[in-house]
């Protein structure tokens, strides 16, 4: 059974950096795509990054383009999420996935099988 844990999550200030880690344990994990999702409250949970499974291809929601970074370390079974210039429409649960299938890669949400349990990154004015 593949399981994720978050952590990294916290408040912060408008303009400042966190970064937030995924371990991954209990299945494959190199061959795989992961992401990144957020969620507020009362809506839907969105894209926001993913990573190819070789780490060599990323594309992220326009809202974190040239802000977050998304990045792999395969012999730690981790994915990570570099967010820079954070802003208070930032502020959400964090959410990291591994893809259903092996080596394919998607921004939607039903392209991804296992989910952790979410980090809240909080961004203040």
């Amino acid at each position: 059974q593949v399981q994720l844990v978050e952590s990294g999550g916290g408040l912060v200030q408008a303009g400042g950096s966190l970064r937030l880690s995924c371990a991954a344990s209990g299945g494959t994990f190199s061959n795989y795509a992961m992401g990144w999702f957020r969620q507020a409250p009362g809506k839907e949970r969105e894209f926001v990054a993913t990573i190819n499974w070789s780490g060599l291809t990323a594309y992220y929601a326009d809202s974190v383009k040239g802000r977050f970074t998304i990045s792999r370390d395969d012999a730690k079974n981790t994915v990570y999420l570099q967010m820079n210039s954070l802003k208070p429409e930032d502020t959400d649960v964090y959410y990291c996935a591994r893809a259903r299938a092996v080596r394919a890669m998607s921004t939607t949400l039903g392209s991804y099988g296992y989910w952790g349990q979410g980090t809240q990154v909080t961004v203040s004015s």
